[in-house]
Order: C-alpha cells, then structure tokens, then sequence
C-alpha cells in the first residue's frame, strides 16, 4: 500500500509516537485519543447503519404491492425511523469520526479535547438513541421532516437538539486542533486536500447545524406546551437548511474520501490541486441554494426566489461537483498510464484494482453519484420539471444514489482502510468483502431505477398504498417490484459489511507492528516503464474526457425528456 504524501517536519514523526503511534502500513503518526473517538464514533456509525437498513427493507417490502408488508400506521412510523438513522445518524457519527482522522493523522497533531470528546460523544448517542425509542414507541409518526402541524414527543425533538449540539461540538473540537496544529507547526505548507475537504464539510455542518437549532428549539418549546406554534411555512423553510444541508456535509465529506481511496489503492494526485481547493469553496458558499428545491411547491416563498434559487445561483454549486467529477477519476487515469497502462481510451480503467473493495467501493460511488445523483439533481431542481416530480418516489430515487449509492458506499468503502489502519485488525471473509461494494450498489441501483421509473408513471413518495387509487397500471406495479427486490440485494450487501465489521473486530487478526494484509493496490504494467506525465499532456486524460461526454450526453437526453414530458402534462393552446 502507497503512503500519503504529508510535508512534516523533520523529527516530527517521532514525536508523534510518544503520544501515539505510527502507522506501521503508511508510516503517519496516529492520535491515541482521535484514534479511541475514531473507533467509538465508527462503530456507533455501523450501529445506526444496520438500524436503518432493516428499515429500508421493511419499507421496500412494503411499496412491493405484492407484498405490502407493513400496516398504514407501522409504515410511516418505520419511514420516519428509517430516514433518521440513514440520513442522519449513520452518517453524522462517520463524519465525526472522519474529522477526527483528518485533523491529527495528517497534520500530525493531537486532538485537542478528549473531554470535549467524550461529550460530543455521549450527547449524540443518548439524542440518537432517545429518537429512535420515540419513534418506535408510536410517538413519533411524523416521517423525518416532522413537518408541523404534525407533533411529536418532546423527547423526539430534545433528542434532535442533543445530535445536533454533540455534533457541532464535535465539529468544535475539528476547528481547535487545526488551530494547535498550526500553532505547533506540525506540518509544512498547506494543509493536505483531504482535511482541506473535510474543513469545508466542517464548516458547512455548522451553518446546517444552527439552522436545526432555529427550527427545532422552538418546536420542542411548543410540544411541551410553553410557547405558541411555530408557523408552518417558516418550518419548513428553516428546516430545510437543516435537512437539505446536512446532506452536502456528506458530499464534502463523501468527495474528500474519494481523493482519499484515490491515492492509497493507485497513487492518484489531484492534476491541479488549487482548482480542487476552489471547487469545496465554492460549496461552502453556494451549496445552501440547493435546498430550494424542496419549497418550489410553497406558496411561502415568491417565484423570483425559487428561479434563483435553482438555476443560475445553485449551478455554482454543480460546477463544484463536476469539477471533483473530473479531477477524481482523471487522478485514477493519470496514475495508472504513469503505471504503463497506455493503450486504449479506458485500458487505464480496467486494468485497476476492482478487487479491492477500497477502490471499487469509491469508484462505483463516483459513477453513482455522478450519473445517477448528477443528472437527475440537476434536472429535478429545475422549478418547472419539479412540478411534476416533485411528490412522486422520483425524488426518492434521486437522493438513494446521492446518499446511499454515493456517500454510504464511500464510507463502507473507506471502512476497508479504517479498520485494518485505526483497530489494527485484518479483515476476515475477505473474498466475500471484496464482493460486497458490488453487492451493495448493484441493489441501490436497482431501488433507484425503480423508484424513479415509477414516480414518472406519478406513483406518490410517501403513500401506503397506491392499489385503492386504481390509477397505476402494470407498469407501476413492476417498477414497485423492482424496489422491492433491489431493496432485499442491497441490505444483503449492507447485512454482509456490518457483519464483517463486526466479525473483524472480534475474530480480525492482529496487524500490531507490520503492514496491513494488502487488498491489492494498482502495479506498474508488465514490461512496462514507468513515465511521468505532465499536466498538460491532453492524452494523459483522454479516457475521462470521454467518461464526460458521454455524460453531458446523458444529462441531455434526460434532461429534455423531462420538458417534453411537461409540455405533455402543461400545453400550451
């Protein structure tokens, strides 16, 4: 396995040991404490993950119309228990555990609080585990949105303000030790990309963080019959700064994972590391827009605000992305023609590591997210198209391949490097771990693709049942069926990862004082030399270039299908 590339100064890295250890795979310095929070976070994160996903496949068994599994009342309390701990939970305890990672290892600094740790901890966990004792006690069915009128237990919220706050402590706690690391001079120069990435993350999940304080504390202040009613539109407005926002956390966090993976399974470097910086920037300045996109049917809100709010300002935001689209896999490509892998438009591609589930895990999130999360964000936060998608499973289908054939299979496929690195603990029933990213993504595809194809037929996201409407055909119904049975592959794939996490951390054997088993990292081409190519060098990334035609070329397609689909429904006489 390659190590990162850190500037440390000389001596540094002995030091570091007297306070920790040093990675015997890499050769980095390893935070005693960041590395207990690491662990602690990590495996609550796995926790939630599992609770989550036997809800996801309840649920998907239940919109199966030929199964219909669940009753009216235990579908929407599992809707809103699943929507909590997937979107929520599983992902705000990685992200804290990725911070922790990112502001020691590679700036070679200790944590600076294990206190302040131990209560962004325990507040996370005791909020994260009252909501969901709420929930399933029957107190609590008003789907992750708790839109009001709707109300909930008071502890439903107390226990959203308690995640919140350990989160942002959390975060605290991030910001602090960048602060000693630079104060003591840990590293030289800039910081490295990925705690760049991970610092707009951070500073996104504090404005996404306040906005749930605005609108929960009130809302709590009111179930316990203190204060009037909140009212209704400034709710939602409000609440999805929250609920939208938390979302783009993962995408800083998910698209810093990937030049993460990137450079340990083939050695990438971004091409241009500036235009890298500069594309985070310019999600934590514009990204907020985009949760315009869930008012475009308020009444709340004037036409001006939501034209601008989802077109020109937000395509700020996807130059972001699309930047980090390209440099990703065109980092991949580079480094792999340096390896001899000259020949052919995409030799570079198929001649990479598929067997390591680092690197097929981040890939396939790459793919997914891009195409799949890419184009239909692009086109269903368009305010004209959302009319007609915007309460159909179209838009579930749009958000399971941003957070969950995106930033979910990321961190599992990161966790095939956490755990060996930071538990020191090989992974067991490798040959079925290097099979489950595949297993896991090939399901989310197919939940997606089913649930997209059934929203165009105007299928609704959040309804029980669809049969005693009588307005949805065969068609429908299969596409439902397509949910359901890519709901049951995609939780053996979630079953299959938590099971080895799990199995690795009590069976795993001990890697203390050698290098981790490797999963196969990217090797120089037989016969071949390697070369070094410059940046400039328009060859050196023709196979990405034509990976973002075909793009452009799909976004196209799509995306004016989807007007001629409205001027079917909206013609103009």
């Amino acid at each position: 396995m390659s190590a990162i590339a850190i500037p440390l100064p000389s001596g540094l890295r002995e030091v570091a040991a007297d306070r920790g250890r040093l990675c015997a795979t890499t050769g980095l310095p390893v935070c005693a404490v960041a590395q207990r929070f690491i662990k602690l976070n990590a495996v609550t994160a796995v926790v939630f993950l599992l609770v989550g996903g036997i809800a996801a496949l309840l649920l998907a068994l239940t919109r199966w119309q030929a199964v219909h599994l669940l009753n009216a009342e235990w579908f929407y309390r599992i809707v809103t228990l699943h929507g909590l701990n997937m979107l929520i939970f599983w992902i705000l305890f990685m992200e804290v555990a990725i911070l922790y990672f990112t502001c020691t290892t590679p700036l070679n600094s200790r944590l600076f609080s294990e206190k302040v740790a131990w209560v962004s901890f325990g507040m996370m966990l005791v909020g994260a585990v009252m909501v969901d004792v709420v929930i399933l006690k029957g107190q609590a069915d008003v789907m992750m949105t708790s839109y009001l009128p709707l109300l909930a237990h008071p502890l439903f919220y107390l226990g959203i303000i308690l995640v919140a706050v350990g989160t942002l402590i959390g975060v605290f706690n991030f910001f602090a030790t960048l602060y000693v690391a630079k104060r003591d001079k840990t590293y030289e120069g800039s910081v490295p990309l990925v705690t760049f990435g991970a610092t707009a993350a951070a500073i996104i999940a504090v404005v996404t963080l306040l906005h749930g304080a605005i609108v929960m504390i009130p809302t709590f202040t009111y179930s316990m019959g203190w204060t009037p009613a909140p009212d209704p539109m400034w709710y939602r407005l409000i609440w999805w700064g929250l609920g939208h926002q938390s979302q783009q956390v993962n995408v800083c966090a998910m698209v810093a994972v990937w030049y993460f993976l990137s450079s340990v399974t083939v050695g990438a470097r971004p091409l241009n590391e500036a235009v890298c910086r500069g594309a985070f920037i310019l999600y934590v300045c514009f990204i907020n827009i985009a949760s315009a996109h869930h008012l475009l049917v308020d009444p709340a809100v004037g036409a001006s605000w939501k034209i601008w709010n989802t077109s020109y300002a937000m395509y700020l935001a996807v130059l972001a992305s699309m930047i980090h689209g390209f440099t990703v896999p065109a980092g991949v490509e580079v480094a792999m023609r340096e390896k001899g892998y000259l020949r052919g438009l995409f030799g570079w591609l198929t001649s990479a590591p598929w067997k390591n589930p680092g690197f097929s895990g981040f890939f396939l999130s790459l793919v997914i997210f891009g195409f799949g999360g890419g184009i239909t964000g692009v086109t269903l936060g368009t305010e004209q198209i959302n009319i007609i998608a915007h309460n159909t499973l179209r838009i579930p289908g749009h958000f399971h391949v941003t957070v969950v054939g995106g930033t979910t299979l990321a961190f599992m496929a990161l966790a095939y490097y956490v755990i060996p690195l930071i538990f020191q603990r090989d992974f067991v029933g490798r040959k079925l771990a290097r099979l489950q990213p595949y297993i896991f993504g090939f399901g989310i595809v197919l939940v997606a693709l089913g649930m997209s194809f059934a929203g165009s037929m105007g299928v609704p996201r959040r309804s029980w049942d669809i049969s005693l409407a009588g307005a949805y055909g065969p068609a429908a119904h299969l596409m439902l069926g397509v949910v359901g049975i890519g709901g049951i592959i995609a939780f053996a794939g979630l079953l299959l990862f938590c099971l080895l996490c799990v199995g690795t951390l009590l069976f795993g054997e001990s890697n203390q004082g050698r290098a981790m088993a490797d999963w196969g990292v990217a090797q120089p081409a037989t016969g071949a030399a390697p070369v070094r190519l410059e940046e400039h060098d328009h060859n050196a990334t023709k196979g990405t270039f034509a990976l973002a035609l075909i793009f452009l070329a799909c976004f196209a397609v799509y995306y004016f299908a989807n007007w001629k689909a409205l001027a079917d429904v909206w013609p103009v006489k």
